[in-house]
């Protein structure tokens, strides 16, 4: 494991003495000559350590007066914790990227293993998050673009806050009808109509007056090892008995597609792997990347991020729901307008194998 820069290790010790209460705000810190010698360093590695807890607004420095934790801005314990509690987990973060970097990493690799972790840690929340001002609750399909969208928004609008959880495409309209969301995200298909997600939405969701927002064309298909040792070319080929296949669960919209493609076929009981399920895109390109599988179904972004073959059998449209009520109230009328801004199509297409349909088109499903 890398070790830390000594100024960092300065800093955080600092920040534990400030957070157990050796040093309150007001009160002056030692001098640098004084660390300097407790340390034994340069009295710039003391000055590099106070510069870094200074942009964390934990301590003020000035002419003739020392450096003092900081007072004025700070005025409580619990706002002293809570500025406490981001330093540290700044600290741990820049740990953990120093020694990714140290290990080759570069920093594109980085951020994208940090979204796919997020990914799943939106994936396997329990408790759903009560209504409130200022934040919109997303419910519904695990979706690599919808990550990168809800940072790009909050951005822009930094005072709304779009929380994402990941539940499956049914789960989504099911959180929508318990109202336990403000959004859901699906891509259901429609065997007898082929189509996607308002089949289900009427089915779900009957009597409701709701707005689908088409947000892009995915390319779905199975991902692979590298090379493609199998040669795996269709649905069919995973029945061979020596391929250990990964799913999505039931009520996924993933899922949904394969059990209907696969109906009346007597294939799946030859798939060997069909009931081991994962939860996000993510994870089924992850077990195949640490060859717990050698093939999984999933979107080519998720492939891509793992450096996975892929091998496209569909191009499916994902959508967002919304009741039409909540389109006039200032946070979901702001993400409607952002939707079809040109940012956002430049993100959706970001992600390999979308084709953004982020344009501001909006399908009206009226109570039946």
């Amino acid at each position: 494991m890398t070790e830390s820069p000594l100024y960092q290790q300065i800093a955080e010790s600092i920040r534990r003495d400030i957070l157990e209460g050796r040093y309150k705000p007001g009160d002056r810190l030692p001098s640098v000559r004084q660390l300097h010698a407790r340390w034994k360093c340069t009295p710039g590695t003391i000055q590099r350590a106070y510069h870094e807890l200074v942009r964390q607004g934990l301590v003020e420095s000035r002419a003739g007066q020392g450096t003092r934790v900081t007072g004025e801005i700070l005025s409580t314990p619990s706002q002293l914790r809570g500025v406490l509690r981001r330093a540290q987990l700044v600290h741990r973060m820049e740990t953990v990227i120093l020694e990714a970097v140290a290990s080759g990493y570069t920093p594109e690799e980085i951020q994208q293993a940090l979204h796919l972790g997020l990914d799943r840690w939106r994936s396997i929340q329990a408790a759903p998050e009560k209504a409130s001002a200022g934040v919109l609750r997303f419910v519904g399909s695990h979706d690599p673009a919808l990550v990168g969208l809800a940072e790009a928004f909050e951005r822009e609008y930094a005072d709304i806050h779009l929380r994402l959880e990941f539940s499956g495409s049914l789960g989504g309209l099911i959180a929508l009808a318990e109202k336990h969301a403000d959004l859901a995200g699906c891509h259901l298909w429609d065997k007898e109509t082929d189509t996607y997600n308002v089949p289900f939405i009427r089915r779900i969701l009957p009597g409701r007056n709701l707005l689908v927002v088409p947000l892009a064309y995915r390319r779905l298909g199975i991902i692979l090892a590298p090379g493609n040792p199998y040669q795996i070319g269709a649905l069919e080929d995973l029945s061979h008995r020596d391929v250990r296949f990964i799913n999505r669960q039931p009520g996924s919209g993933t899922r949904v597609w394969l059990d209907a493609m696969l109906a009346g076929q007597g294939v799946i009981e030859k798939i060997r792997g069909y009931a081991d399920e994962r939860l996000t895109h993510t994870d089924v390109a992850r077990a195949v990347a640490e060859g717990g599988a050698d093939a999984g179904l999933g979107l080519e972004a998720a492939a891509r991020a793992f450096g996975l073959d892929f091998v496209l059998l569909t191009r499916e449209r994902y959508d967002l729901v919304l009741p039409a009520e909540l389109a006039d109230q200032p946070a979901a009328a702001a993400l409607l307008d952002f939707l079809s801004s040109p940012e956002a199509r430049r993100v959706v297409e970001s992600y390999p194998g979308y084709e953004s349909l982020a344009g501001g088109e909006q399908i009206r499903v009226s109570a039946v």
